[in-house]
């Protein structure tokens, strides 16, 4: 058994751990509600710009944007990997990247090229290590997502695929359920599917309108369809950061509990090696006595 003095080092340790976990949980718990503001209010633009997309392709069938139109064969294929750039949450990063590496590995079997883009830090890291291409990144994001950060990287793959350079480009990241669940997810970005522009009866109505093209629809669709594809990536980013921030105050929050349980087993320990040493005292003191 170790003495009492090693024990109450490492019971002060764990104490000291379990305070900076437990810090460390409350800051998760106010980003994360910041987080998932800022998800939800990314999400009413992104539904108005895609009921507007599939509104004006469907208005305009003699004219068909790269973003729309499936390629042949796919030869070449672009992956955009969305993570985080810290770590301490979890599985988070585990799960999504281990989907990702079985889409590369598929990829690879099919003979298809891959080009990935990564925005976040743990994922560059990961597809450096994996020896993939990496055509562009974005890294230190912080806890507010900008558009303007995010758009350089993505137009690289953006612009690809338009050149015909690329056949498709796919979406992983890591989506919002609700506090304790996050799923990993990856999804076809380009050519955009038409599930991406289904619309119910009511948003049909709403959206039923002639529009005005100022030059032309070629040049207003070409537009449109960039700030859409932009759009989705902003809102996986943004649910991506919510699902970092729950996933951290959960990972937080159990590492507290699992300290807080450390400690009692250790005081426990302690007591009982005190207690040990109270009676070898008593003992040896008795054990004297009765010599004398």
């Amino acid at each position: 058994m170790a003495g009492s003095k090693e024990i109450r080092t490492k019971i002060k340790s764990v104490q000291n751990t379990r305070k900076i976990t437990k810090a460390m949980e409350m800051v998760a718990a106010s980003k994360m509600r910041r987080a998932q503001q800022r998800m939800r209010a990314a999400r009413p633009y992104g539904d108005k710009i895609r009921n507007i997309a599939a509104h004006m392709s469907s208005a305009n069938p003699e004219y068909r944007h790269p973003f729309l139109v499936k390629r042949a064969q796919v030869k070449n294929a672009g992956i955009i990997v969305v993570t985080t750039d810290k770590g301490l949450c979890g599985g988070l990063n585990t799960n999504v990247l281990r989907m990702v590496t079985a889409k590369l590995k598929e990829l690879e079997a099919a003979g298809v090229g891959i080009e990935t883009t990564a925005i976040g830090n743990k994922g560059f890291g990961f597809l450096g290590r994996i020896g993939a291409k990496v055509v562009s990144h974005a890294i230190q994001i912080g806890d507010k997502p900008h558009l303007d950060k995010l758009i350089g990287p993505v137009k690289v793959q953006l612009d690809a695929y338009a050149a015909g350079k690329i056949d498709v480009v796919y979406l992983a990241y890591t989506g919002f359920i609700n506090t304790m669940k996050q799923e990993p997810q990856i999804e076809q970005l380009l050519p955009l599917t038409a599930d991406k522009f289904k619309q119910s009866d009511t948003e049909k109505g709403a959206y039923g309108w002639d529009y005005i093209y100022e030059p032309d629809a070629k040049a207003v669709i070409d537009e449109l369809l960039t700030r859409y594809v932009e759009a989705i990536v902003y809102q996986a980013v943004t649910e991506n950061m919510a699902s970092e921030q729950s996933a951290r105050m959960v990972a937080m929050k159990s590492a507290s509990d699992n300290a807080k349980k450390v400690i009692e087993d250790l005081q426990l320990t302690y007591n009982k090696a005190r207690q040990a040493a109270i009676t070898k005292e008593l003992s040896e003191i008795v054990g004297g006595a009765a010599a004398v």
